[in-house]
């Protein structure tokens, strides 16, 4: 079976982002499994590019912002995300920045291990009540996913690397509502939370890699 390259571009606070990324790298190691080879690359996105790094709870964020009612309506509803197999514990989340987030995964992906570090941290914020913004918390997940710690000592030597990247991903036109927004080689762009069977016919469909 051919390579198969995607781009995924998503913010990891984004709970469409967590169920989107979770369908297509189920579809990836199934195409894997079939023999084939996938090349994800996951692309940054701030969907709150101003949000605070110090953390609030994100259901005080929804009442001023949905309402009350809003919050009462997700905190009953045990079933989301039970079909894909992912514990969303959204009365632990922490509302905050996630810049130093994307920076983590970016380390990473150089290092082979994207995938799994953007699914520790989709746990992390989504199921653990962790604050992604932490870089203490940050360097503790790194070593838990295997991802070796930046060179120098303040981790800041690829910020202007992300800002970079994450104005790009904005110019090539990725808004919040077309989250994740997912881009195979062959130009098929799949917006919003796919099924995965979805993005399994995508991988499937696409021309051999050049």
């Amino acid at each position: 079976m051919p390579k198969r390259r995607v781009e995924i571009a998503l913010d990891l606070a984004c709970v469409r982002c967590h169920l989107g990324f979770s369908r297509l790298t189920r579809a990836a190691r199934r195409y894997r499994a079939d023999g084939g080879e996938v090349d994800v690359t996951i692309r940054p996105f701030q969907a709150e590019p101003d949000a605070p790094s110090a953390g609030e709870p994100l259901f005080e964020v929804w009442r001023r912002t949905r309402g009350e009612a809003f919050v009462r309506q997700v905190a009953s509803d045990t079933s989301f995300g039970v079909a894909d197999g992912l514990e969303l514990r959204f009365a632990r989340a922490l509302f905050t920045n996630t810049f130093e987030a994307h920076r983590l995964v970016a380390r990473a992906s150089a290092q082979g291990l994207g995938e799994q570090m953007a699914e520790r941290l989709f746990r992390a914020y989504f199921t653990d009540g962790l604050l992604i913004s932490d870089r203490t918390t940050l360097a503790r997940l790194a070593a838990e996913t295997g991802v070796v710690a930046a060179a120098d000592a303040d981790g800041t030597a690829d910020a202007a690397e992300l800002r970079a990247e994450l104005d790009r991903v904005r110019r090539l036109g990725v808004q919040v509502d077309t989250l994740p927004y997912v881009r195979f080689e062959d130009g098929t762009v799949l917006e919003g939370a796919q099924p995965e069977e979805a993005y399994r016919a995508a991988l499937t469909a696409l021309t051999p890699a050049g």
